[in-house]
């Protein structure tokens, strides 16, 4: 279609032109329209122009035509390739000469530009090419095989030389007209078309071997033709050869006459010495190679030798030339059973190199591994050559081959060298990145952000992909001075934080290496360093050392201060009065069964502290602490007996004047033991405790005590200490039924008050914890079994099985076994289906709970609370719950109600 609008044409034109894609209502129909209107073949301008004004309405739809001007683009580069590549094809086929590295080339350097080989003129021009390179290449085979052709025909000759001249006669016609036809056949070569275009190596070898050829052949001649005179007249001449000159003068004269050699000419003594040594050296390299088998060399060795022999043939002696005929002999034996076993071992190589593409699809070889396999083949056939003589024929197949998979290589190299090159752009674009990363952060002093983004850096141009060694040569010394100059700063940082942590270093090992550890400078001191541990990162083994030199000085100073607190503690224990002990005991067998989690264990044990506390030990235990104390009487002056003494010191009060006596735990035992205990003398004014107490949180022993403090009908002097705490009295309580006057007097002055020993503060405190931790557990524990119990209803009832019912001790006290039995009975009973009683049974129960209804029953109890209001003589629903909830599970068993029974439950049946 042409167009005749303007450069920019209205929508409405644009619109009418692409069939109304522009007033299309949905994109699909959009692109559909466009897509039509492309397939009817639209010029340039006017794809250009409606993609133009729809590529800013809709992306979707102007995609086709952005593909298409793209697809013309490309088509259009193309086209201007083929005709550049053109050119270049035509000028290399005028030539009168074609290199075939160029002809390569140019199909090589045309595919790596993108130009279209497949298309025309290219694929002509490609395919002219390949025949004129292939008719070179064959050129160069026909070239080896004429040169491969003319030894066989020299080795034949020089095989005739060594056998009776009749042999050699008969097979003179035969010989002159292979000769003939290997000379017709090497004129035609040189009269080939493309002979200008051989390989320069090739035209030499050629007329040297017509050269050898017919320098042989032309003595060959002779020799037989003197020999045919010899034969037929007796005074002439025999020929040069021995084995026919032998022959005929035994077919002349007998073979007992004397040999009549043909004459030679004499030669100077001195001529014929350096004749022999030529020939001699020569000849013992030849034998020496042969007995060592070594083929390659021993042809070499041998032609070697002929050339000797036709410079100095005609001036050695009949033994050495006797020798020299038989070592040429020998040498083409090894040389023909050489050459087939070499040619055994081409065509294995050529089978090899054929299978390279011959493969299953799974198992095919990628390119470098193609490349290995062929460097290897050619490898073992270089090494065949060397052991043998060349076989042509064999290495054009096997050529030819090679080449074949090489293809493989080539289109492996190619995308290799397109990789290279993307990941060579990418690493320069990371560069440059890098550059302008290390501008904009050159001033930040987030040190950690840094670190991260200069890792981030090294990891991509870790995975930027593979270049050549060259290539990255150049490249990483870029990189280097880059994120040298980004990390400048951030290694600066480094410097100083490293300056900073060595001081802290040295600090802490002052601090380690003082008297007294002092605690508020360690804490500073490990601040700062955390502080700068998390402002400039270091590697992580060298921060890892730096912290174990600052953490060893300050873990040393911990350590003695530990051992000099156990060494205290087992001081402590050495001194620990007996009582201490029992009660030390007593709570870590508490401990033993709060971990255990048996009510029944915990609370066992919680008496037998109780019993510990309150200085009461088995008999056992008792009998074998000594009496001393009973046999002593106490000091005139003492303070208060050993039987006032408990209750103020467990409250941690004390007087001051305290006797040692008091301190002995036997005198507060002694009234559990068989041997009755001294009777207490008692003061006869009453002791005011004071504080004595040095444990942490304790007054000091000159402020009064509280009681001191209160008044007459002080009701608060008892509080804040609960019936197990060891800061009141361990003797037995007062009666509620004491006068009103007792009130406001002490402990120790109220009647029937008994005091016993004070306990240490290691286990004052390992009682206070165990008492406090067995109470945790017993209220877990307690909430635990009420779930289990409330469970267990639930169990019961949707499983209808009154024998799932916990226990009328289970229930607890706020159930009658006459309510529990009413449960049973109705889970024995088939399920009713009453909804409507089961609603207002459900509202009754959480009335009696005083739990929430769910907002969609909110109506339901507001109506019942009205009718329980006119209904004043009828018992409450938290009078009648246990019945209710008895008709309830009369009814089927539903997952919403029983979630809410469930918390019904949980609030009526506690403890």
């Amino acid at each position: 279609m042409t167009s005749s609008h303007s450069k920019n044409p209205a929508v409405q034109q644009l619109d009418a032109l692409t069939h109304g894609a522009f007033t299309a209502v949905t994109a699909s129909e959009r692109a559909s329209r466009i897509r039509e209107w492309l397939a009817s073949g639209p010029s340039v301008d006017d794809m250009n122009h409606v993609f133009k004004e729809l590529s800013g309405r809709d992306k979707g739809a102007a995609k086709p035509i952005r593909e298409r001007l793209d697809e013309l683009k490309r088509a259009k580069g193309q086209e201007s390739l083929a005709a550049d590549w053109a050119t270049k094809g035509s000028a290399l086929l005028a030539l009168p000469r074609l290199n075939i590295a160029d002809a390569l080339a140019w199909q090589r350097d045309a595919a790596r530009a993108g130009a279209p080989l497949s298309r025309e003129p290219l694929s002509s021009l490609k395919a002219a090419l390949a025949e004129r390179v292939k008719g070179i290449e064959d050129l160069h085979h026909r070239v080896m095989v004429q040169k491969e052709s003319a030894v066989l025909l020299a080795q034949r000759i020089e095989i005739l030389s060594t056998r009776p001249w009749s042999d050699a006669q008969a097979a003179h016609e035969l010989l002159v007209a292979d000769v003939a036809q290997w000379q017709q056949q090497a004129e035609s070569l040189v009269q080939d078309p493309v002979w200008p275009s051989a390989d320069p190596k090739f035209p030499p070898q050629l007329e040297a071997s017509t050269a050898q050829l017919k320098a042989l052949w032309t003595a060959f001649e002779a020799a037989i033709a003197q020999a045919r005179e010899a034969a037929t007249n007796p005074a002439a001449p025999l020929p040069g050869v021995p084995v026919w000159a032998e022959e005929l003068r035994i077919a002349r004269d007998g073979a007992d006459e004397p040999v009549q050699k043909a004459s030679k000419p004499k030669v100077d003594p001195e001529v014929r010495i350096k004749a022999n040594e030529s020939v001699e050296s020569v000849l013992q390299v030849l034998e020496a190679e042969m007995a060592q088998g070594h083929g390659k060399a021993s042809a070499g060795a041998a032609n070697n030798l002929r050339n000797a022999l036709r410079e100095f043939g005609r001036h050695i002696d009949d033994s050495l030339e006797a020798r020299v005929h038989a070592a040429l002999a020998a040498a083409n034996e090894l040389e023909g059973w050489q050459r087939w076993r070499a040619d055994q071992l081409r065509e294995e190589l050529v089978g090899k190199a054929r299978a390279l593409l011959n493969r299953p699809e799974g198992q095919a070889l990628g390119g470098r591994k193609m490349q290995e396999s062929l460097r290897t083949l050619r490898e073992q056939w270089k090494q065949t050559d060397q052991g043998g003589a060349p076989n042509h024929g064999l290495w054009k197949r096997f050529d030819e081959a090679c080449n074949e998979a090489h293809k493989v290589v080539e289109a492996w190299v190619e995308r290799i060298k397109t990789e290279a090159t993307q990941h060579r752009e990418q690493r320069l674009a990371l560069i440059e990145e890098l550059r302008t990363w290390g501008k904009e952060h050159a001033a930040s002093t987030d040190w950690k952000q840094v670190q991260r983004g200069l890792n981030q850096f090294v990891d991509r141009w870790r995975d930027a992909g593979h270049v050549g060694e060259k290539a990255f040569a150049e490249l990483q010394k870029q990189w280097n001075d880059v994120i040298h100059e980004a990390a400048s700063p951030f290694e600066q940082a480094r410097a100083q934080s490293l300056e900073v942590r060595r001081a802290l270093i040295r600090e802490a090992e002052d601090l380690g290496s003082a008297a007294e550890l002092h605690m508020d400078a360690v804490r500073s001191l490990q601040q700062r360093w955390q502080q700068e541990a998390q402002s400039v990162p270091l590697d992580r083994r060298q921060e890892q050392k730096l912290w174990d030199a600052f953490r060893k000085p300050i873990d040393e100073a911990f350590q003695r201060k530990t051992q000099e607190r156990e060494r205290a503690a087992a001081q402590r224990m050495a001194q620990m009065s007996e009582r201490d002990r029992m009660v030390l005991e007593a709570s870590r067998q508490l401990d033993a069964a709060t971990a255990s989690g048996d009510t029944q264990r915990v609370k066992a044990a919680m008496a037998g502290l109780e019993a510990a506390l309150r200085g009461e030990v088995p008999r056992a235990v008792a009998t074998s602490v000594p009496l001393a104390g009973a046999a002593v009487a106490p000091e005139p002056d003492a303070a208060p007996t050993a039987q006032a003494e408990p209750a103020a010191l467990a409250t941690g009060e004390a007087t001051g004047d305290e006797a040692p006596s008091q301190h002995n735990p036997e005198q507060g035992l002694a009234g559990s033991t068989a041997v009755p205990a001294a009777a207490p003398v008692r003061s006869a004014r009453p002791v005011v405790a004071v504080r004595g107490d040095d444990r942490p949180g304790m007054k000091r022993a000159d402020a009064p005590s509280p009681e001191a403090r209160r008044g007459p009908g002080d009701r608060g002097a008892d509080r804040g200490a609960g019936r197990g705490d060891p800061r009141r009295s361990d003797g037995p309580r007062p009666e509620r039924g004491r006068p009103a006057g007792d009130h406001g007097r002490p402990y120790e002055a109220r009647p029937g008050y008994e005091r016993g020993p004070r306990l240490g503060d290691e286990a004052f405190r390992a009682q206070r914890e165990a008492i406090e931790k067995a109470e945790l557990a017993l209220r877990k524990l307690a909430a635990q079994a009420h779930g289990e119990v409330v469970t267990g209803v639930l169990a019961a009832w949707e499983k209808r099985a009154p024998d799932l019912l916990p226990a009328a001790q289970a229930l607890g006290k706020q159930l009658s076994s006459s309510a529990r039995a009413t449960w049973v009975q109705a889970l024995g009973q088939p399920a009713d289906g009453s909804a409507q009683n089961a609603a207002t049974l459900m509202l009754r129960l959480e009335v009696a709970a005083g739990l929430a209804t769910p907002a969609e029953f909110q109506a339901d109890r507001r109506a019942l609370q009205l009718v329980l209001l006119t209904r004043r003589h009828e018992p409450s629903p938290a009078e009648t719950w246990a019945r209710d909830l008895a008709s309830l599970l009369l009814t089927p068993y539903d997952a919403a109600q029983a979630r809410r029974v469930q918390a019904v439950l949980k609030a009526l049946l506690k403890h």
